[in-house]
């Protein structure tokens, strides 16, 4: 065979052979669409500090591909990943600040002091404006990302300032300003939901445009910062939340006609470094602060004469509208038309916000020194309350007398005033989740005071109800009017007519119907028994009918019973499954049957604590 044959059977072979290549060229399949950490890290051409941080600030996390190529203890990215990276502005700004920072150690190495804070000076910087809009083209999306950012904030802004951690003051009093600005916010909109005390901290859940947003705010302690934590992960982590919840504050206090950053009261933004800067800007957000905006925006822009004819024009307009209002309004009524204006605003709201809007109306609560000050300062506004504290700038004193409640910590109370009730902080949280006022007897100094269960446990999904929980139910059954049976009564004894009627749940003419239909009950039952003792003394006619009954119950005793169908059922249809789906029931029953025991581990634990008492 010559070499010229030879060649047309490669090409021959080449052409039938579609996929052929050469060894060390092209690559398919996920080795071409994954790469590894340090592959990226090194077609970035960054180090692995670096890499991280863009990783995070452009949202970019690492893939599990069905086949891991170099291995199983390999992190892999996606290619368009990494490219999506490589093509960023922000990378050049990194190494810019890399390379700035070279310089600053070189000028200090060679200890040229004035040389190093001439650098620092102007070192450069980048902003993250362009990725929020990026990450998050529509305000929905930053809302339903928004979880971790508050509590990583809430967490910052109860953390010490540690030089050596890099978490220096300015980042701490940002944090500590954000959070307070969105919890003015969720206050004045009455938009808090549900608020849990736990060990970690406390849970809170808003409603904000039809999103749920569930943050952990820490307890307010002093806080012990682990060595095994990598906090230059979470300072970056931090970074972003700290632009995004601005982007978010600035949104939501502009839809509400507040401007943004919020401009305080001198006199009460001395006093708003602590716990009462969240009162002041509640303050100020409650300030008609729109008016006052667009009078100072248009007369700065206006020449003088022009703006006096202007002023002139809208006080007779005001004027004319105000005189026309007060002529439809009622004459002995005060501030009719401030009450005009409110019920205009309540009507744009939701049932659960004007519900959370009336829970603490016309309570005014006081709080005393030992209670978390800073949670109650949040949560009682939020739901229509007014509070004050002991210490500066507080509204009203400890002796006012229109005071309702006063919530104290502490095993008892020594002076006590008789118009008010001396309750613990557990209560403002309880009647937040039920969402009706309980009793207070319950919850008074001294006493231990209820199980506080969590608002985010469904009872009738976990199929355990806590006593308490039965307890709640029945409260917010009496407050709506509802009918439930009582302990150990069934629902067929709310059957009684006479009962249903004296409690006012039935009108007379429901009354008599249903009081005929069980007297026609009680007469068969009675003509029965009545068959039943002619049988036995040897009547054929009664013989007939109690064979006729019997024939009834043997018809009915001969058929299945419900149970063994609903067995065979189920093995029918599993016997149809695939494979896989044979898995997944077998797994969800396990999982069920896990939840029972759970739940019947729990009934027998409550029924040896109660046998011990």
């Amino acid at each position: 065979m010559t070499k010229k044959d030879t060649a047309k059977k490669t090409v021959a072979k080449l052409k039938k052979n579609k996929h052929y290549r050469p060894a060390g060229k092209k690559r398919e399949g996920n080795a071409a669409r994954y790469m590894t950490r340090s592959q990226a890290i090194k077609q970035l051409q960054v180090n692995l500090s670096v890499f991280r941080k863009l990783c995070i600030l452009k949202g970019v996390f690492p893939r599990e591909p069905k086949k891991k190529v170099k291995g199983n203890n390999q992190t892999y990215y996606h290619v368009k990943d990494i490219a999506f990276i490589q093509h960023d502005p922000l990378l050049e700004k990194l190494r810019e600040q890399r390379a700035y920072q070279k310089k600053i150690h070189k000028a200090l190495a060679k200890k040229n002091e004035d040389l190093a804070t001439r650098l620092r000076t102007r070192e450069p910087s980048y902003t993250l404006d362009r990725l929020i809009r990026e990450r998050y083209p529509k305000f929905v999306d930053a809302l339903r990302d928004l979880d971790d950012c508050l509590s990583m904030v809430h967490l910052f802004a109860a953390l010490p300032a540690v030089e050596r951690l890099k978490i220096n003051v300015e980042r701490v009093h940002s944090c500590r300003r954000l959070s307070h600005e969105w919890q003015a916010y969720v206050a004045r909109c009455h938009k808090l939901r549900k608020v849990f005390v736990s060990v970690k901290g406390i849970y809170y859940q808003a409603e904000v445009e039809g999103q749920k947003i569930t943050w952990l705010a820490p307890h307010a302690m002093q806080q012990v910062l682990p060595d095994d934590v990598n906090f230059s992960v979470m300072l970056t982590f931090v970074e972003f939340y700290e632009t995004l919840l601005g982007f978010v504050n600035f949104r939501l206090y502009h839809s509400i006609s507040v401007k943004y950053p919020p401009i305080l009261d001198p006199r009460l933004e001395a006093l708003a470094a602590g716990l009462f800067y969240l009162y002041a800007l509640t303050r100020y957000m409650n300030g008609n602060t729109k008016r006052i905006s667009e009078e100072q925006e248009s007369g700065s822009t206006k020449p003088e004469h022009t703006r006096g004819q202007l002023e002139g024009a809208q006080f007779e307009e005001s004027e004319l509208r105000l005189s026309q209002l007060q002529h439809q309004l009622p004459s002995n009524e005060d501030r009719a038309l401030m009450h005009l204006i409110e019920e205009d605003d309540d009507n744009d709201d939701d049932e659960d916000t004007k519900k959370c809007k009336k829970l603490f109306k016309n309570m005014k609560f006081y709080l005393s020194r030992e209670v978390p000050r800073e949670s109650l300062l949040f949560v009682i506004p939020a739901f229509g309350g007014v509070v004050s504290w002991e210490g500066d700038a507080a509204p009203f004193t400890e002796a006012d007398q229109s005071i309702t409640h006063q919530i104290v910590d502490r095993p008892s109370q020594g002076h006590m005033y008789l118009s008010r009730e001396y309750i613990q902080p557990q209560w403002i949280y309880d009647c937040i989740n039920f969402g009706v006022i309980l009793e207070a007897h319950r919850y008074l100094v001294g006493r231990v005071p209820p199980p506080h269960l969590s608002p985010f446990v469904d009872n009738e999904a976990e199929g355990y109800f806590p006593d308490y929980a039965e307890t709640i139910k029945r409260f917010e059954a009496a407050a709506k009017n509802e009918v439930l049976p009582m302990p150990g009564v069934g629902k067929d004894d709310l059957d009684d007519p006479q009962l249903l009627l004296a409690e006012g749940y039935l009108s007379r003419t429901e009354a008599i119907e249903v009081a005929e239909r069980k007297k026609e009950r009680a007469t068969s039952e009675k003509q029965y028994l009545e068959d039943l003792k002619q049988e036995v003394q040897g009547h054929p006619d009664a013989t007939a009918s109690i064979a006729v009954e019997g024939a009834q119950v043997e018809e009915e005793s001969s058929r299945p019973h419900l149970e063994q169908v609903a067995e065979d059922t189920d093995g029918t249809a599993l016997m149809m499954m695939s494979r896989r789906n044979r898995g997944l029931f077998k797994a969800m029953k396990i999982a069920k049957d896990k939840k029972k025991a759970k739940v019947e581990k729990l009934k027998q634990r409550k029924k040896q604590i109660a046998e011990s008492t």
